[in-house]
């Protein structure tokens, strides 16, 4: 099997350039993990897949209960990376105009009259979408020309947003009361599902010890907006072998409805379309870089197809009535790769 074939190329086929700007960028993103990890315990998974998600350009959805340090997480981020980071506290009576912002009507001073466009929060390199399904699906999908267009139309007139512009939003399980389940398309807009669980007992008891009391480890700025989007041009760069895309493109049409594989499609009321492979095409070389690796493998692709799937797809009424689980399901898929 040659190297292409492998999905692993060595460094010494690539332009000498190229890998200069590789190791820089590794050394600066492990910096980075370093200063999340003084302010994050003990969610190691949770920190990569967020700066996954930020290095390939996208956006990610958080997700786990309340106090498990999903705020605090997107604020250092923020921090760490040197981006413009806005919050969004999401409520039932938040409006679209609170998001976006609105056009006021103005009076000069010879009696003229004019509207003036107000800038709403979401005019941020970095936006926090706190707990973005407590709000209703209308104000929810306010979001969605953001998130793809990276500009916002108000009154037909089209406003760019700030580069880089990121949404990281923050979700309870939508079992909890007060909460509205996110509209499919704008699910799919999520680069990554990140999944955010207890700590375990030494991780707590660190907690414990370091929240309550009167010492605070500063947050150092590692990065900025403009080595953030040299990053992620270089991520794009980045060589992928075939058989890696050839198992990114068999993990997404196995998990279709009517054309996938027997026995995972036959659960399923809607899969994932071809966004869910550009989504995974991108990070799994964010992933490679951030792991120090020059290209990305089969491990790449095993280790995020549950992040870039799950939100991408649904069980149909007969599965859930079997029990049938989404973890168990891709699970089922991610076992057909090589």
């Amino acid at each position: 099997m040659n190297e292409m074939a492998s999905g692993v190329l060595q460094p010494a086929q690539a332009d000498n350039t190229l890998m200069a700007e590789v190791e820089a960028i590794i050394a600066d993103l492990a910096a980075a993990r370093l200063a999340i990890g003084q302010q994050v315990f003990g969610q190691e998974s949770v920190v990569e897949n967020s700066l996954i998600t930020l290095l390939a350009g996208g956006h990610g959805l958080i997700v786990g209960v309340p106090g498990l340090a999903k705020t605090r997480l997107v604020d250092t981020l923020g921090k760490v990376l040197g981006l413009e980071t806005r919050r969004i506290q999401f409520t039932p009576d938040l409006m679209p105009s609170d998001i976006l912002g609105s056009e006021i009507l103005e009076e000069a001073s010879d009696k003229s009259r004019h509207f003036r466009f107000i800038k709403g929060p979401v005019f941020a390199q970095l936006l926090m979408a706190d707990e973005i399904n407590r709000a209703s699906p209308r104000t929810q999908s306010a979001l969605l020309q953001s998130m793809q267009e990276h500009q916002v139309t108000i009154a037909g007139v089209a406003h760019d947003l700030p580069r880089p512009f990121h949404v990281l939003a923050t979700q309870n399980p939508v079992e909890q009361e007060g909460t509205y389940p996110l509209p499919e398309a704008q699910l799919d807009r999520f680069l990554l599902q990140i999944d955010v669980g207890y700590p375990d007992e030494a991780t707590e008891r660190r907690i414990l010890l370091e929240t309550t009391s009167d010492l605070h480890t500063p947050t150092a700025t590692i990065l900025s907006a403009e080595k953030l989007m040299a990053a992620q041009t270089l991520v794009r760069r980045l060589p992928i072998g075939e058989a890696v895309v050839d198992a990114i493109l068999d993990l997404v049409r196995a998990a279709r409805p009517h054309e996938g594989v027997a026995g995972i499609a036959d659960h399923l009321a809607w899969g994932p379309g071809p966004r869910a492979g550009q989504a995974l095409m991108l990070a799994v070389r964010a992933r490679a870089l951030i792991q120090g690796r020059f290209a990305p493998s089969l491990d790449d692709v095993r280790a995020l197809a549950a992040p870039v799937l799950k939100h991408r797809l649904a069980l149909n009424y007969s599965a859930r009535a079997e029990g049938e689980t989404m973890a168990g399901l891709i699970s089922r898929l991610v076992a057909r790769l090589p």
